[in-house]
């Protein structure tokens, strides 16, 4: 079965479908886990009705880096990050061209997050947060994790953008 036979076709599509229903559903859990120490920061700060926690600094933050993160994958999927439509109608063939060239540019920064993340990732193996005491690489693979995330998605649109070009349904 060749890769791009209607079966595997077929199979990646699931897969990236299910991947993206995982993510959304990921982003909205973090959105709302983030509400709680966020609440606890500003109740702590302006009453004395709770003893003000240094962690919740620390964990909102590593939360919301990985909102950012899971949020721009979800853009990505949906094509509604980095694509700015200024150019009036033109043909499904034009479009599909001015796109590609969107998801050619957006592809190597994908390459730049997935590469340097790594790295990133590396250097923060064994160092630990000062407030929460958590491992670093859990919130500097987020980086990575985008950078390959990104990479799936576009290779579907641009597989998409391709067809279109060669007078095929995407």
């Amino acid at each position: 079965m060749s890769v791009d036979s209607p079966v595997a076709a077929g199979f990646w599509r699931r897969a990236l479908a299910g991947y993206y229903k995982f993510l959304c559903m990921l982003l909205a859990a973090m959105l709302a886990i983030l509400i709680i120490p966020v609440t606890l920061q500003i109740v702590s700060r302006f009453t004395h009705l709770i003893p003000h926690y240094i962690w919740t600094e620390e964990m909102a933050r590593f939360l919301f880096v990985w909102t950012i993160m899971i949020g721009s994958i979800v853009g990505v999927r949906e094509g509604a990050h980095f694509d700015v439509d200024i150019w009036p109608r033109l043909s499904p063939k034009q479009n599909a061209a001015l796109r590609l060239f969107s998801r050619f540019c957006l592809l190597l920064i994908a390459v730049v997050f997935l590469w340097m993340g790594i790295e990133f990732t590396e250097q923060a193996i064994y160092r630990i947060s000062e407030l929460a005491e958590l491992p670093l690489w859990i919130i500097h693979i987020a980086w990575p994790i985008a950078g390959a995330s990104w990479l799936l998605f576009l290779a579907e649109q641009i597989h998409d953008d391709f067809r279109i070009l060669a007078g095929q349904d995407a």
